[in-house]
């Protein structure tokens, strides 16, 4: 092509293109609208104030299948190999947590991201007792990086980052006892409590004695779970209790307040 030939194009299409710029300039919103967003409000926050961490009791296919096409979903799903998938975009609301509260407030889902691991849960054992089933390295370091990535983000709290036993404790027992919340924990991430704290309140309390129904059910409200405040020990409040060990005391979650359960929740003032 001649010189003059590509000046005389040139000359030519600078008019669209100018006029293509104009155009993209004044499409700031919807049709019709003159929508200025070159001004930003500094009093705002992100929407996200918890993030919800589950299993999904079957395979990695059946995961995918269930939370891509299912009634169900999560924000994020991490397989067995340890490769994290975003399902769904965090400002969007996923439909993982159901009815569920957290230091009273309610409608998780509008507020949460939800994090599903590839974990069979439970299985019966031979001897009729649940067999609970371990995470992978290799999941718990994508979940480590992920985490902390959405928590630097959204600014989520420690005491946010909870297990959906914690939030459901009446009809859900995930992420388990085998979830390594402690490990979490030392990488910054979760809430944990005072070790020593404990191991010194537990001392005290087996001379003094362990505290009654009551002062276990203010305590698991303190610490954000919804629990009866009736001073009995029933089903509910067993429930409650075994939520707490499972994420604090994973050893033994039988629900039954004892002086080390009552320790570990001193240690967390």
């Amino acid at each position: 092509m001649s010189i003059r030939r590509r000046f005389t194009v040139t000359a030519l299409a600078a008019p669209a293109l100018l006029a293509a710029a104009l155009a993209g300039c004044a499409q700031r919103g919807p049709a019709g609208l003159d929508l200025d967003t070159s001004i930003t409000a500094a009093s705002q926050s992100s929407r996200v104030r918890f993030v919800v961490l589950h299993y999904t009791s079957t395979d990695d296919a059946l995961s995918m299948k269930l939370l891509s096409q299912g009634k169900v979903s999560a924000h994020y799903l991490i397989d067995t190999p340890g490769r994290a998938y975003r399902l769904v975009d965090e400002s969007r609301a996923a439909w993982h947590a159901g009815e569920s509260a957290w230091y009273g407030l309610n409608a998780m889902n509008s507020t949460s991201v939800g994090i599903e691991i590839v974990n069979p849960g439970w299985t019966d054992g031979d001897d009729g007792k649940p067999q609970w089933h371990a995470y992978g390295d290799r999941q718990i370091r994508a979940l480590t990086i992920l985490l902390r990535d959405i928590i630097q983000r959204h600014g989520i709290a420690p005491r946010n980052v909870v297990g959906h036993s914690d939030i459901a404790p009446q009809r859900k027992v995930d992420p388990g006892p085998l979830f390594p919340w402690k490990q979490l924990a030392a990488a910054g991430i979760g809430r944990w409590y005072d070790e020593a704290g404990a191991a010194a309140h537990l001392a005290r309390l087996q001379a003094q004695g362990t505290p009654d129904v009551a002062w276990f059910q203010q305590q698991l409200q303190r610490l954000g779970y919804t629990s009866p405040q009736t001073g009995t020990l029933d089903r509910a409040t067993i429930n409650v209790l075994a939520a707490f060990q499972m994420h604090y005391r994973p050893a033994l979650h039988d629900g039954q307040p004892d002086a080390e359960t009552a320790a570990i929740m001193l240690a967390m003032l």
